[in-house]
């Protein structure tokens, strides 16, 4: 009986090609998307899933209320961790490591004096033994004991690789010297594997912390004995015992921070434990290997999925309930000849089946292709190989069946319920369009419509988003400037001997040596003490290194005060607006000749500059002070002269020679600051890219199944469009009352799906500190678009039914 199923769904198969072939590319469409979002959203959520008793396991985070702001970081005081060890109770394990700096040069010494140099090294931590309790590495030689010893390493099996090369013996590894940043001896004393799993604990090279504390310059930079401040470089992670909650332990954080600190009426500094499970999830606190995901918007890819599936299914609905015609007689027959309802229901289930399986195998051999497409913002460790992941092979016979009994069931029981009498008369579409089974098909297309609509709309709104973020005024100039930091800690004072050099290259307009551009990924941020009189107000600053050229290089304005002057010692200070209003100022000037306290001296507020944007425009603008301190001058910014991007190319070329003269054992790598700050909106954009893909599938599998219907009516009014055209109905006419129905469906998904993604866009924009408006013209452009479309959908079928021989259509029954 099977067998007798399957042959006859693959004879209607290939009888009905045009039909069929829709049918299976609606269907693939519908499935690669949900096949590429469920490895998207299932590789997200599967990070750190494999820690044992990681649910006791958490991460120490800190929450800082100052005047008019608040602060998140995921770092902790640098004496947390001792103070931790001494005096918290219902604890198991207390692990602290300090994330060592990003580019680090590493220098492997061989036996024969010549040295191997890694410039930019990352992945690198200074930590001890606690910290290998609690992640789960295989030691392949040596021993978490040793790194309570100062000046040992281990490495994990692939960057060993990497140093040493491959040896079939990891022990062979183990007393190798390895020298970071020309200034760090240390010792390989123990190899581990390499974690296979998806983790955010991506690091490679774990330094033992004793060499921080027997270091003293590694000492003050950590700052092992400063509980005022709070690094997100200083990382702390626990295990709680069984049995313990975590509000327990949050009390006795209080209790800590209570003993150590000295408290301030003007502010509020609490630590508290993060779950392990919501380290990759959320963006309040950073991430160790800034790759943290968007559950809302894992959420809304979801959605997606199901929204295209959906769209799958219902046309497949309403292009078989379309062939219906053409399968009435052979219904009629088979009933005939004793065939029961169960087993026509069966036979259309086994098309229906037929159809999806070979639509998945489609979709199986495109979800490389599509995942290449969309390679930019996929996670680059993400790969589809179905054989070997059981859980992709489930999920796609999960799809299978469900595809196929949403799609495949109703069409079956409305084929199967046709009346062998009324159907061998030719009468099975006898009456009006105003059936019960013709208002689910309108219902279906209406849903088609609406989801497509709302995809459209929200495209335009993601995109005019992206636009206003990049042509915003961000209170400085972005164009024509190029910067590329120095290795300043290696060599102090080339830097200077590059600047005067840089002088002479005549397409440059300006040039400053300071600190990074107005606005860039990562600024640091320091707790500083304000002074007005006797008043003292600590709050935590972004705190940015700038000299006499960096204001007038990047055009940037002042409120009140001045800039610097040319000098070598930190005398001045330099602060935004939002400082100023944040100490209680409502008139900038106000604040200048006021003082910051800095290591016991106090330092003036020269000038205060017009607020502008130091990160995207996601987050608000907060307290900024720029400082004069030729210590830290380890970025240059270049503005060129106005030209072409030949010109700019050739002053590049004089620099980079300049570069290779001055620092010849370092590449030169430049970038330009106009596409540094359109990369803070790639996820933006790349969301952008991804709801035009699916509002294009959204689309075209939506007039898939318009066409059905208007394929479904025209069968049943063929006699009457006949008799119109005898009686002197034009073409126009007969498109135009053919149409009607159908644009009033169009326009009644207009209304339903207004609202629909005004919530949702709504909701979205909250997520931008500054915003674009959610214009009227916005869904008037979407409904029009869908509009059109529909309409030149429609006429591919009204037209052509309308310009038919009526002779034909009213000659026989």
């Amino acid at each position: 009986m099977l067998k007798s199923y399957i042959t006859v769904a693959w004879r209607n198969f290939w009888k009905n090609k045009v039909f069929s072939l829709i049918n299976l590319l609606g269907l693939a469409i519908g499935i690669s998307a949900a096949l590429v979002i469920y490895l998207i959203v299932s590789h997200d959520l599967s990070f750190d899933k494999f820690h044992k008793d990681g649910d006791r396991i958490y991460r120490v985070v800190s929450d800082m209320r100052f005047p008019g702001q608040d602060f998140k970081n995921s770092g902790v005081p640098a004496p947390l961790p001792d103070a931790a060890r001494k005096e918290l109770t219902g604890v198991e394990t207390v692990a602290a490591f300090h994330l060592f700096n990003y580019d680090v040069k590493v220098n492997i010494p061989s036996a024969r004096g010549k040295a191997a140099e890694y410039k930019k090294e990352d992945n690198i931590i200074f930590t001890d033994d606690n910290y290998f309790k609690l992640i789960p590495y295989k030691w392949l030689a040596g021993s978490p004991e040793v790194m309570t010893q100062p000046y040992k390493l281990v490495l994990t099996k692939s960057r060993a690789e990497k140093y040493f090369g491959k040896t079939s013996d990891p022990s062979k590894w183990v007393g190798q010297p390895v020298h970071f940043n020309d200034t760090i001896i240390t010792t390989v004393a123990g190899i581990v594997n390499d974690l296979e799993e998806t983790t955010d604990f991506t690091f490679r090279e774990f330094i033992s912390l004793a060499t921080a504390h027997n270091n003293k310059g590694l000492s003050e930079s950590f700052g092992f004995t400063e509980w005022g401040s709070i690094n997100s470089s200083s990382q702390l992670m626990v295990k709680l015992a069984k049995g313990t909650k975590p509000d327990q332990v949050n009390r006795q954080f209080a209790s800590i921070r209570k003993k150590n600190t000295k408290p301030s009426p003007d502010t509020d500094v609490k630590h508290r434990l993060q779950p392990l499970s919501d380290i990759h999830f959320n963006g309040d606190y950073d991430n160790f290997d800034q790759r943290q995901a968007h559950l809302p918007t894992l959420y809304g890819l979801s959605l997606v999925a199901v929204f295209l599936l959906m769209l799958g299914c219902i046309n497949f609905i309403n292009l078989t309930t379309a062939q219906a015609a053409q399968r009435a007689k052979e219904i009629g027959i088979r009933k005939t000849m004793g065939g029961s309802k169960k087993q026509l229901v069966l036979q259309f289930l086994s098309e229906t089946f037929l159809t999806t399986l070979l639509a998945t195998m489609l979709s199986v051999a495109i979800t490389p292709g599509i995942l290449e497409i969309f390679s930019d913002f996929i996670p680059a460790e993400l790969s589809f190989q179905p054989f070997q992941e059981p859980r992709v092979i489930m999920f796609l016979v999960l799809l299978v069946v469900l595809v196929g009994i949403l799609s495949g069931f109703y069409p079956a029981l409305v084929l199967s319920r046709f009346r062998p009498v009324t159907v061998l008369k030719n009468q099975a579409f006898a009456g009006t369009a105003k059936t019960r089974s013709f208002w689910i098909r309108k219902t279906f297309t209406v849903s088609q419509f609406v989801i497509a609509q709302v995809f459209i709309m929200a495209t335009i709104v993601v995109s005019k988003q992206v636009s206003f973020s990049l042509n915003k005024e961000l209170g400085f100039k972005k164009d024509a400037i190029v910067y590329f930091s120095i290795p300043w800690r290696e060599h102090p004072d080339k830097g200077r001997v590059l600047h005067q050099q840089l002088q002479s290259v005549p397409g440059i307009q300006m040039i400053s040596l300071a600190g990074t551009p107005p606005a860039s990924p990562s600024t640091g941020s320091q707790t500083m003490k304000f002074m007005d009189g006797n008043k003292e107000i600590e709050s935590t600053v972004e705190v940015k290194n700038a000299d006499s050229n960096y204001f007038r290089l990047y055009q940037m304005k002042l409120a009140a005060g001045r800039t610097f002057v040319l000098s070598d010692t930190e005398t001045e200070y330099v602060v935004n607006e939002t400082f100023a209003r944040s100490m209680g100022f409502k008139d900038p000037a106000e604040i200048v000749g006021k003082f910051i306290k800095r290591n016991d001296k106090l330092v003036p507020i020269v000038g205060v500059l017009r607020d502008f944007h130091t990160k995207s425009t996601h987050v608000p603008i907060k307290p900024l002070a720029f400082s004069m301190n030729k210590h830290n001058n380890a970025v240059f910014s270049i503005a060129l002269q106005p030209g072409t991007g030949e010109s700019w190319q050739s002053t590049l070329k004089q620099v980079e020679a300049l570069w290779k003269q001055t620092y010849p054992e370092h590449d030169f790598d430049y970038k330009f600051f106009d596409e540094s700050i359109a990369a803070f909106y790639d996820s933006e954009r790349n969301m952008a890219r991804l709801l035009m893909w699916a509002t294009g599938l959204a689309i075209f599998i939506s007039c898939l199944g318009l066409l059905g219907l208007v394929i479904y009516t025209t069968h049943q009014r063929v006699k009457e469009i006949g008799i119109r055209k005898v009686l002197g109905a034009s073409v126009a006419q007969i498109v135009s009352l053919l149409s009607t129905d159908f644009v009033k469906l169009v326009l009644l998904a207009f209304v339903l799906a207004v609202p629909l993604t005004w919530l949702g866009m709504y909701k979205w924009l909250e997520n931008f500190a500054y915003r674009t408006d959610l214009s009227w013209w916005i869904f008037l452009l979407g409904g029009g678009i869908m509009l059109i479309i529909a309409v030149i959908t429609l006429s591919i079928q009204t037209i052509r039914s309308a310009m038919a021989n009526p002779a034909d259509n009213l000659r026989t029954e």
